[in-house]
């Protein structure tokens, strides 16, 4: 389970990421310089009329490896798309980062092998190898930014929590409604410190938004969780009435859809998979044409 200042370069392009050849490397992780948005299908058209119904899901895919700790991103791709979201959250997602991974663009791969749009905002960069979270959108990625947020390095031998990267966030506009799509993922240790600096931060940079919001991510804390408690004042919790980890015989649910006023909810569902070492959530809802403030 494993913007102070707002980075906001975003690239939109058209097809897959160029391939990179990136040896390992053992140098301490840097904050990346930019974060990528791929475009890999056109945006649908627009509607008109009554509230939107979209379809969202949150999904930890352990860096394309199954229950079984074998790396196989076919059955991956097959699970996300049994879950038929318009717009998925992934957490722990590798671009050329180990291999584990076979050194391949899992974000990007994926992003074709669905027909989506994709936008990748790293954790960490170490000489070409990333790993962080990703957006898949049927929808054109309109902007989109990776905000820093408070962690402890997995990538340093004594860390001490700092601020880094891995906070994504998409501008959609879904059949004419805008929808701002966050992305993120929690610290897992047991000491709830840094979560609770993360949830603060979290709230400070999705309160700059006022349109309709959703939270995507793998929180590594259960829905009752204190460090968890301020983030349920602005979002309302999505629950889909069953764990989510680990995938064989869940326990518990750390893996979240949060919605904002002006986002209704109509159902959830974890989806039985073994696909990852976590199940996928997956919500429905509707966007209000009028946001609630």
């Amino acid at each position: 389970m494993k913007l102070t200042g707002r980075v906001a370069e975003v690239l939109l392009v058209s097809g897959v990421l160029a391939a990179m050849v990136a040896p390992p490397a053992q140098a301490r992780a840097q904050a990346p310089a930019r974060a990528r948005v791929q475009a890999q299908v056109p945006g649908p058209a627009r509607a008109h009329g009554r509230d939107v119904p979209l379809r969202v899901a949150s999904y930890n895919i352990h860096a394309g490896a199954g229950m079984d700790n074998v790396f196989d991103l076919d059955r991956q791709a097959a699970a996300l798309r049994g879950l038929h979201a318009d717009v998925i959250g992934l957490e722990e997602v590798d671009v050329h980062w180990a291999a584990r991974s076979e050194w391949r663009d899992v974000a990007g791969e994926l992003a074709k092998r669905l027909g989506m749009h994709v936008y990748f905002a790293p954790i960490y960069s170490v000489d070409g190898r990333e790993f962080g979270v990703a957006v898949l959108s049927r929808y054109r990625i309109l902007k989109a930014a990776n905000h820093r947020i408070t962690r402890l390095s997995t990538q340093d031998s004594d860390p001490v929590p700092a601020p880094a990267p891995g906070f994504g966030e998409v501008d959609l506009r879904v059949k004419g409604v805008p929808l701002d799509v966050y992305v993120t993922h929690l610290d897992y240790r047991a000491d709830p410190s840094v979560r609770v600096s993360q949830v603060a931060e979290t709230r400070r940079i999705m309160g700059r938004d006022k349109s309709r919001k959703i939270l995507l991510g793998d929180f590594n804390a259960t829905p009752d969780a204190p460090e968890l408690a301020p983030l349920w004042r602005e979002l309302t919790d999505v629950e889909p009435g069953a764990p989510t980890f680990p995938a064989q015989s869940p326990v518990q649910r750390i893996d979240y859809v949060a919605v904002s006023r002006g986002v209704a909810v109509r159902g959830a569902e974890v989806v039985d998979t073994l696909a990852s070492d976590h199940r996928p959530i997956v919500a429905d809802v509707s966007l209000t044409r009028q946001a609630r403030r």
